[in-house]
């Protein structure tokens, strides 16, 4: 048995939640090969993965939403990126079909380009998605500004109605052109709390009140920054390559310390809804200071479970953008903490459903 595992080209979330299932993968069938193929540094998965349990092929076969920066898309950027992903499409998918063959793959995994799931089914082999949204149901909601969306729409949704099974997180959208879907828990995993290790290794004040910068860029002009540095009562970690000089920024290299120990560390998160770290942020109980985003349609439903689930306080963007975060960071400290919680193991559901529907 051999598996192919594809992550979209969208972003680092969805290939930390895909780590998450590859592990659940490896701990229940440690013999099976795994191929992970993505459009990221090979060294991300080097730092998640155990050794030996899989191996790397960069590809890509989507474009998910082009990005300004953490928070914000360039929609036009994007709409062009997926036309040409359009013209490349017929190649792509004959590559994709020999590939499958010639290495006897027993089971397609998508998170969530649509392409391989058409190339499994037209080799007849298990084509099983994953995800919280599906990039037709994002692209759609451009349609009415600009017909020129159509065609990634149907090309999108055409692939998903091709798939076999969907295994559908949390804070998920209907997802309706998959013809069949069960709903699993978050697939993290409670990190480590390393703060004492982390004091050590950053010179950080263990007595102050630690706060993760979960982004990947974030563009801190010097008066920003100014404004940050002055907040000395708090202790500021980044996961790089984000970071900045002061004497309360501390940048984490995560080949020494993962993302998920840092978070497990910290006392509060800032950050922007996403799934991933709505799902680290539940499994290790930690308040949010969340900031919202444009142009992408998941944001609704991603802050209502922020809302639902999570102490949390809203730091509006123009706030976050000029460093101002103290009102923020003492709000957080008072607020309410509500009583649902978010459904986890949904790594080892998933690891399960696929290696039943691989053999």
């Amino acid at each position: 048995m051999k598996l192919a595992y594809y992550i979209t080209a969208h972003g680092y979330g969805h290939a930390a939640r895909s780590c998450d299932i590859l592990r659940a993968l490896h701990e229940q069938s440690p013999e099976t090969p795994i191929y992970v193929i993505a459009d990221l540094p090979e060294d991300f998965f080097t730092t998640r993965l155990p050794s030996g349990s899989w191996r790397f092929r960069r590809a890509q076969f989507d474009i998910g939403m082009v990005q300004l920066d953490s928070i914000r898309v360039d929609v036009p950027a994007t709409l062009k990126k997926c036309e040409e992903l359009l013209v490349h499409t017929p190649k792509l998918l004959e590559e994709e079909k020999r590939f499958l063959v010639q290495n006897k793959i027993s089971a397609v995994v998508c998170d969530i380009p649509a392409i391989p799931l058409r190339a499994a089914h037209a080799c007849g082999i298990p084509a099983i998605a994953a995800g919280n949204f599906a990039w037709d149901w994002i692209y759609e909601e451009f349609l009415p500004d600009n017909s020129a969306w159509q065609p990634v729409v149907d090309h999108f949704r055409t692939g998903y109605s091709e798939s076999d099974l969907l295994l559908r997180y949390p804070f998920a959208e209907p997802m309706a052109a998959f013809p069949n879907h069960i709903d699993i828990g978050v697939p993290a995993r409670a990190g480590k709390n390393r703060r004492s290790e982390l004091a050590r290794m950053s010179g950080a004040d263990s007595r102050k009140r630690w706060v993760l910068l979960s982004f990947t860029t974030l563009d801190w002009d010097d008066a920003a920054l100014h404004r940050v540095r002055a907040l000395n009562e708090w202790e500021f970690f980044t996961v790089e390559p984000l970071g900045w000089h002061g004497p309360n920024f501390h940048a984490i290299d995560r080949r020494k310390i993962s993302y998920s120990d840092v978070l497990a560390s910290c006392d509060v998160v800032l950050t922007k809804p996403g799934f991933g770290v709505l799902s680290e942020c539940a499994v290790n109980d930690k308040p949010m200071i969340y900031v919202e985003r444009t142009a992408f349609r998941e944001y609704p439903i991603l802050e209502a479970a922020v809302k639902r689930y999570f102490r949390n306080v809203h730091l509006p963007a123009e706030k976050l953008y000029c460093g101002d975060l103290r009102a923020a960071l003492e709000a957080i400290e008072n607020a309410w903490a509500p009583n649902e919680h978010i459904v986890s193991g949904g790594d080892l559901h998933a690891a399960h459903l696929i290696l039943e529907r691989s053999r």
